[in-house]
């Protein structure tokens, strides 16, 4: 972001409303001239006045600071941050606040290259109600599933080099583009199948070694030259399995945190904090940015210490530790090297095959560790975790920097995972794919949901009131009744020839997809049935083409016999027998081929 040291987060959010400020400074300034204006100036001064007043006015100028205010506050600054220097600020919180600009600079097009990237979760949510009512158009870039769902109406998708457009958010692109790919798949089969048969054909025809059947086999061959081959379609995402098995198996009880505290210098993260965890559970815990969720996890994974309290881990518990710090990596190491020295009894297909599921292809394996990005040296330490044979896997922000593929890779391990999971994740998607248990960090108390993020968040609601209190629920199941009652009184209000009209025509409707159907069902068995026919007609032509080949052969023995040298009748009617047969192959010849091009 290229933002200034020296401005503080709202005179940094405020530039985007800079013809405003100027303009409002200029109000303000003519409101201390009018004083001094000369008696005879003085309605043409105030008639510049309204005319800048009520521009100011008509471009929001009374809303601005509000504006302003609203955005910062839903991107998660508190107002005790508004002044805070941009100097002091982490990468991501200056991402935040550029977006929080453009945002108020309200353009006609936004474009947003992953901007749920330093979202909490509280600030997603905000920024897609933001956008769902934004009246100008975006084009985003994200790997937010979840995200995506609930704010775009249409995704193009880039294949095997292509563009394509499909209507609806990302759950319908899914099923579309799986549906797409099924489909190219089956046209790729029978184009292959087709040319398969062809080639049958030409074969055939040439090995009939006449005239005519190579002159149409050589033609054949032409037309299949020119055909254009569809390539076999590509999946983005793996087809490996790749799965996470536990060494051991641990006791039922997993963990148990007991009146944990947590400070760093003045400010307390949390105090007495206190759950358990249970073997096979899968846990997502959530917060606010700066709750101490990452604190958490590291507590339990023996990276920090605690002020106060204890924590207990179970019989038999292996933690397997992801962090986004990555700090289980050797950057002098090569890929390779970084998982075969950690697990050396692996084979190099074995070590391969997980690299390549994280993307790592061909010659990648051999980079140095300390060479990679950030997202790179993420799925490198997933890869080596799905290695570790842990029973207990603790991971921070898991899905950050993974591509969509990798991601529904690593959800479909965790959820056939037989060992137990307490993860922090941004990613809502994953976790409805995965938790099966929500601890909410929220003002220091932690707060449990036994479900997945989506069950979560109907729980959260109904806990804070969202869903109104119970006068209005007796008050909406009141209406509710009244209009059954109506809906019901309007029915019985009805003529009789208005309940049969209704009925009839019903029936009729189920009565024509029924004939349509079954009409469908009558056609299908009729192709069917023709299928086999040709196929049959055509088994037993190359049946007859060989036992009249076979009877020419014979014939062609029996005229070098020297016995029949002298006999002329006989040689006579061998003859007549020979030409007769011959007819007979090239009329199967003439029909196989007829049959052959019915059938291909």
């Amino acid at each position: 972001p290229d933002v200034s040291g020296n401005r503080s987060i709202y005179e940094e959010a405020a530039l985007a409303k800079e013809d405003l400020i100027q303009m409002g400074s200029r109000l303000r300034a003519m409101e201390s001239e009018m004083g001094g204006v000369p008696h005879g100036e003085i309605e043409a001064f105030m008639e510049r006045y309204h005319i800048l007043h009520e521009t100011f006015e008509s471009l929001g100028g009374l809303l601005y600071q509000s504006e302003i205010v609203g955005v910062l506050k839903g991107l998660g600054f508190s107002e005790a941050e508004f002044e805070k220097p941009m100097e002091q600020l982490s990468g991501g919180q200056r991402t935040r606040v550029c977006l929080g600009k453009l945002l108020i600079a309200q353009p006609d097009v936004l474009l947003l290259d992953e901007p749920t990237n330093h979202l909490d979760i509280a600030s997603v949510s905000w920024l897609e109600g933001y956008l769902a009512n934004f009246r100008g158009a975006v084009l985003v870039v994200s790997h937010d599933r979840y995200f995506s769902d609930r704010v775009v109406g249409k995704v193009l998708a880039f294949d095997m080099g292509m563009l394509n457009s499909f209507s609806g958010n990302y759950t319908d692109y899914a099923q579309k583009s799986a549906a797409l790919w099924e489909a190219r798949l089956a046209r790729y089969k029978n184009q292959e199948k087709e040319i398969k048969r062809q080639e049958e054909v030409i074969a055939k025809l040439k090995s009939f070694n006449r005239e005519k059947s190579i002159k149409r086999a050589e033609s054949r061959e032409k037309m299949l030259a020119k055909k254009e081959r569809m390539d076999a379609p590509k999946q983005e995402k793996t087809d490996m399995n790749l799965s996470l098995n536990p060494g051991t198996v641990s006791g039922n009880d997993v963990l148990r945190v007991e009146d944990v505290s947590k400070a760093f210098s003045e400010k307390s993260l949390f105090s007495k904090l206190s759950f358990e965890i249970k073997r096979g559970e899968r846990i997502a815990l959530l917060g606010d940015n700066g709750t101490g969720k990452t604190t958490i996890l590291k507590i339990i994974g023996d990276q920090i210490s605690a002020d106060a309290g204890s924590v207990n881990l179970g019989a038999n518990v292996c933690i397997g530790y992801y962090d986004q710090e990555h700090q289980v990596l050797h950057m002098e190491k090569n890929l390779m090297e970084e998982i075969a020295d950690a697990y050396p009894k692996l084979t190099v297909t074995r070590i391969r095959n997980v690299l390549a599921a994280f993307l790592f292809l061909g010659d990648d394996v051999f980079k140095r560790v300390g060479d990679l990005s950030g997202g790179e040296r993420g799925r490198l330490s997933l890869a080596k975790l799905m290695l570790s044979e842990a029973n207990f896997l603790i991971l921070d922000e898991p899905t950050n920097h993974l591509d969509m593929a990798s991601k529904e890779i690593l959800e479909q391990a965790l959820s056939r995972y037989t060992g137990t999971v307490l993860f922090v994740s941004h990613d809502r998607y994953f976790i409805n794919q995965t938790a099966t248990r929500i601890l909410n960090l929220s003002g220091g108390v932690l707060t449990g949901y036994l479900g997945n993020y989506d069950y979560f968040l109907e729980k959260r609601q109904e806990r804070e009131g969202f869903l109104g209190n119970s006068a209005s629920v007796t008050g909406t199941l009141g209406g509710a009744f009244t209009g059954k009652v109506s809906a019901e009184n309007g029915l019985q209000g009805a003529d009789k020839s208005g309940e049969d009209s209704f009925g009839n025509g019903n029936s009729a409707g189920m009565n024509a997809q029924e004939t349509a159907a079954k009409e469908q069902w009558l056609l299908e068995k009729e192709r069917q049935a023709r299928q086999r026919k040709q196929a049959s007609d055509l088994k037993r032509t190359e049946e007859q083409i060989e036992a009249a080949e076979e009877v020419i052969r014979q014939l062609e023995e029996q005229f070098l016999n020297p016995a029949l040298a002298s006999n002329s009748a006989e040689l006579n009617r061998l003859h007549k027998e020979y030409e007769d047969k011959k007819v007979e192959l090239e009329a199967y010849y003439e029909a196989w081929e007829v049959l052959a091009a019915d059938v291909v």
